[in-house]
């Protein structure tokens, strides 16, 4: 059966992309840091119950050795690896000016070289394979746009995408400190004025563009950015 690692799958997106994998009878390595143990092993049981093997395998994907670990260990104990989701990511939920150097690099070293890390293992595991595979990332759409806060009059690229995760919930708390509003009306507001078709993605939603793209059907498709918003960015 094919083999999937999925970054970050403790909660949130990653957990769903890791169900929706292994509803597609996909094995499952489940990574997160070891802040998040019994998360991950909560979604290794849920995996289990679809009748698919689950590993756990606790990794900073910032770190190069944690990531080549990672990968090791799901060929040795799931037997190769076809599938990796870079899903793992954080975000510092400040406005620029208020972002200190170390922060801006723990972000750069999870988001950005994590990324890197598990493309590069991944990429030279499935070339020793001889057989190829299927590297996705998942990302936020502030690389396309970017939050605004009217207020200033200034637009930030430090924002995650409209979706109902943790996340989120921290951007929430963080903006209505800052605006006055109530707890989840900056994120409704976001909605409404930004979302096409004004209604949230779900995690479901990220994880079922990873199921098409992971899929047999995605063959033809190769370095291309799939936006799921809602409609709030047209390309």
């Amino acid at each position: 059966m094919p083999v999937a690692i999925v970054t970050g799958s403790s909660r949130g997106i990653g957990r769903a992309i890791a169900l929706q994998l292994a509803d597609d009878g996909m094995d499952i390595a489940i990574n997160d840091i070891e802040q998040q143990s019994a998360s991950m092993e909560s979604v290794k049981a849920e995996v289990e119950k679809k009748g698919r093997r689950a590993i756990v395998v606790v990794a900073d994907v910032s770190v190069e050795e944690d990531v080549k670990r990672l990968v090791d260990t799901t060929v040795e104990q799931l037997g190769e690896l076809n599938v990796m989701v870079s899903n793992a990511g954080i975000i510092v939920t400040k406005r620029l000016f208020e972002v200190s150097v170390a922060e801006w690099d723990k972000v750069q070293q999870v988001n950005v070289r994590g990324m890197f890390l598990c493309y590069r293992e991944a990429g030279r595991q499935m070339i020793a394979q001889g057989k190829g595979g299927k590297i996705i990332g998942a990302a936020s759409i502030a690389a396309f746009r970017p939050f605004e806060d009217s207020r200033r009059r200034l637009r930030w690229n430090l924002q995650s995408m409209e979706l109902i995760t943790d996340m989120w919930d921290a951007i929430d708390a963080s903006v209505a400190a800052r605006t006055g509003l109530a707890k989840g009306e900056a994120f409704e507001r976001s909605i409404q004025s930004r979302s096409a078709i004004k209604k949230a993605q779900t995690p479901e939603d990220i994880a079922n563009m990873v199921s098409f793209l992971a899929s047999d059907k995605a063959r033809m498709i190769t370095g291309q950015s799939m936006i799921v918003d809602g409609g709030i960015v047209f390309s």
